[in-house]
């Protein structure tokens, strides 16, 4: 594997609400972008690392699109119905789990069949979500209510609905080792701390203006928002609850994911694509481009294959080895 060609800009420094923030913006390159044709808006993507399968949520058709990554082609297409946005897979049960926010329902699709399987409710406008894979336990935040479901991932049945300490939340990350849920509000530029084990939210961090994505490092226990209102990603220490870094990327960002392995963030704020981040000194390490502003961000955690929704030009890249 050919790594990418680093210039030999300066660094760029910039100090702002007692956090550090840093730059480095090479130019980049992957091995390989393969561009796959998927129709429709793309709106969400999650990937099953176990199976190599990744599924793509549609709203404007009422559909999931199963991407075979092994060929780079569509493998199947399920009509759910509604408006699916959100998605998470259990990588342990290789069940999907979809939000439909109209209908306020999380559905459960079988990854071994492909069929619906259950319909949850989960609350009024019920969007982002995520999967505690060691408990077998859902979480899906609301933007319209601000609320937080907790859902049962194999009895399919709701367990809880949380009520936010905003009026609204944007996206949720889960970090099943230290039992916690992170939530980002837009309404309060906050990330918002859900303690899973006492059931109830116990504070709010502030970090960059409209976060409307999250993700978590396991290992290291940092949490990473994307802001997307500010060319800048916030970089959170859970451990003393403050924005410790930001990374100035080349735009706004809305998206983005973890490579749990190496630790690497890749976000939708790249110069018409996206932005490479080392989680473990905050630099930006480096940008690809892809002739378009991009939509959601997902990784494959066996092969870092990394996939980006284009909802304009209704396909998905997948690049490999970037």
């Amino acid at each position: 594997m050919r790594g990418p060609e680093l210039s030999r800009r300066a660094l760029l420094t910039l100090a702002a609400a007692g956090a550090s923030a840093v730059t480095f913006a090479p130019a980049a390159r992957a091995e390989k972008v393969l561009l796959v044709e998927v129709g429709g808006a793309p709106e969400a993507v999650a990937v099953n690392s176990v199976t190599g399968f990744a599924y793509v949520s549609d709203p404007s058709t009422g559909t999931i699109v199963v991407l075979d990554s092994r060929s780079g082609t569509v493998g199947d297409v399920i009509p759910v119905g509604g408006e699916p946005a959100g998605l998470a897979v259990d990588v342990v049960t290789n069940r999907v789990f979809v939000t439909n926010p109209p209908a306020g329902t999380v559905l459960v699709v079988d990854g071994r069949t492909n069929d619906v399987v259950s319909v949850v409710p989960a609350g009024p406008g019920a969007s982002s979500i995520d999967v505690d894979e060691q408990a077998n336990r859902i979480y899906a935040v609301s933007d319209l209510t601000g609320t937080l479901a907790v859902i049962d991932g194999v009895g399919c049945r709701l367990l809880d609905l949380v009520p936010g300490p905003t009026r609204g939340l944007s996206s949720t990350a889960v970090d099943s080792g230290r039992k916690l849920a992170y939530c980002t509000s837009t309404t309060t530029d906050s990330l918002e701390i859900f303690d899973i084990g006492a059931g109830e939210f116990t504070g709010g961090i502030p970090v960059g203006k409209s976060p409307t994505g999250v993700a978590v490092h396991n290992a290291s226990g940092t949490v990473f928002v994307a802001n997307s209102a500010i060319h800048h990603l916030s970089i959170v220490d859970t451990g003393t609850r403050r924005e410790k870094a930001t990374v100035l990327l080349r735009s706004e960002s809305s998206a983005l994911a973890v490579h749990e392995g190496s630790n690497t963030v890749y976000a939708n704020g790249g110069p018409n694509g996206i932005a490479r981040i080392d989680g473990t000194t905050s630099l930006l390490t480096g940008d690809l481009s892809l002739g378009v502003n991009p939509g959601a961000v997902a990784i494959d955690q066996r092969t870092r294959t990394v996939y980006v929704a284009d909802p304009l030009r209704g396909r998905v890249s997948l690049i490999r080895d970037f």
